[in-house]
């Protein structure tokens, strides 16, 4: 169970935990931010409790995240899942090396300016590949090096923590609580003079708060090599309830050192330059080197997952049987060097970003959704035809509350998000197409390439693509 929590806490608590002062303060202030995150509990917490529940319930269902959504829906309903969920943990990798880049360039100024110049390219390259053959040696190897790494980043955390605590002042958390004073406001580092809506702070920081718990499914991904199936859902429930405390404390104790409109001008990782603020150079070294530390291990983390995806959906049919393919050690071999060469493509587009990091944790936050929203409203499935009642005697109302809520929250998520990156999931999940063919071929002429509801749903996500295309063309939204 420890390894597994260490998976849910590494794979939430990565190198954007280190940007939260800055991430959130650039659009709201201190209580739009604590209203953001009550909201983002709530919502996750029930994303969180359906994979427990399903965990408890399907033990048979491994890697959940995909087959969740196929067990309820149909396989193109579960390839779709599968292949966006894909893409997110690969995009999720190239932000973690945006980043990452962006921090050693603290170190040597110049030599990695924005994290997405040719010196961070090639490095962040040379990453990706050694986490290939880090994976490759076996996940009881990657485990351990996993659970070490999560337990040394978490000291800067904790202890960029407890100094904010010891030097917050509360005068100045509660000036502007609410943003709402005739100063400036930054938003989307634009400077505004006048005030913004409070509907729009609390919804401003909505995509950063998912983007921060993204990997609170990691033990349920993983949970086809777990040793015993009920530690899933207890690694990922307390996995999710410390992720939250450290949030919500790094987010909101920096207002307490600060103004608003200071933290938001904060380079990234704002951690370091919080505690520089705070405590001096020393401080800004701590967190940084914090950083990498974090960034490391999550890597590492996300690696694990963006290979074990692919892999069970190759055991199951809904990919290629060649991703099914494993080593002597047990480590996925074709979705694996599958899955770096696409992390390599998106390393080298990043060189082409004006702001990379922004793009790549944006999109990969998006891209998780309907991973989410078909495993909440599986959960409600289960209860409302009674399937439940196959597998637990009591708790189905729960469940089904849990289900629906976890539903409505990741809606809200959709509409509180900039549209130009939730036009980007309809066209990210239509790329992969081809490959739903191939594997749909490979069943020989008993499996036609599209079931009768398949057309209905295909239908639906090519009107999505017409329309963004539309949308393009008009330039009413742009990437």
């Amino acid at each position: 169970m420890i390894a597994l929590s260490a998976i849910v806490v590494s794979s939430m608590l990565g190198g954007g935990v280190f940007s939260l002062p800055q991430n959130t303060a650039a659009t709201s202030a201190v209580g739009p931010v604590i209203i953001a995150w009550v909201i983002a509990g709530i919502g996750i917490y029930f994303i969180a409790n359906s994979f427990r529940l399903l965990s408890n319930l399907r033990p048979d269902l491994k890697a959940g995240v995909y087959m969740y959504a196929q067990e309820g829906f149909g396989s193109f309903i579960g390839f779709n899942v599968a292949w966006g969920y894909w893409l997110m943990t690969a995009f999720g990798n190239v932000a973690f090396a945006v980043i990452l880049m962006d921090t050693f360039d603290q170190f040597f100024p110049g030599v990695f300016t924005d994290g997405n110049n040719l010196n961070s390219i090639l490095c962040g390259s040379v990453l990706i590949w050694a986490y290939n053959f880090l994976v490759l040696s076996g996940t009881k190897v990657a485990g351990f090096v996993n659970t070490v790494g999560t337990i040394a980043k978490l000291v800067p955390l904790l202890l960029f923590v407890l100094l904010l605590g010891i030097f917050i002042n509360y005068s100045q958390l509660f000036n502007n609580f609410w943003g709402m004073a005739p100063q400036v406001v930054v938003v989307s580092a634009n400077n505004h003079p006048e005030p913004v809506s409070l509907i729009s702070q609390i919804f401003a920081p909505m995509t950063v708060t998912l983007w921060s718990f993204i990997g609170v499914e990691g033990a349920v991904v993983l949970s086809g090599r777990a040793k015993n199936k009920k530690d899933v859902g207890k690694a990922t429930l307390l996995g999710f309830l410390l992720a939250l405390i450290i949030y919500m404390l790094m987010s909101i104790l920096p207002f307490g050192t600060m103004t608003q409109s200071e933290l938001a001008q904060v380079s990234n990782p704002s951690t370091a330059g919080v505690l520089a603020h705070l405590i001096g150079p020393w401080g800004e070294w701590l967190m940084n080197i914090g950083l990498i530390i974090s960034v490391l291990a999550g890597w590492l983390a996300w690696t694990m997952l963006c290979a074990e995806i692919p892999m069970v959906a190759g055991e199951q049919g809904a990919f290629p049987r060649a991703f099914a393919r494993t080593n002597k050690k047990q480590a996925a071999t074709v979705s694996l060097w599958i899955s770096s060469l696409i992390m390599q493509a998106a390393m080298l587009l990043v060189y082409f970003s004006g702001n990379a990091w922004t793009t790549m944790y944006n999109i990969s936050a998006l891209m998780v959704v309907p991973a989410y929203i078909t495993t909440t409203l599986y959960m409600a499935k289960i209860c409302l035809n009674r399937e439940y009642d196959q597998y637990m005697k009591q708790g189905r109302t729960l469940a089904l509350i849990s289900g629906l809520l976890g539903a409505i929250f990741c809606l809200f998520i959709l509409y509180a998000s900039q549209i130009q990156y939730v036009a980007s999931v309809p066209l990210l999940l239509t790329c992969g197409l081809p490959l739903f063919i191939w594997s749909r071929k490979e069943k020989g002429a008993q499996q036609s390439i599209l079931e009768r509801k398949e057309y209905f749903y295909l239908a639906i996500l090519l009107l999505m693509d017409i329309i963004v295309i539309g949308l393009l063309v008009k330039g009413w939204i742009s990437f």
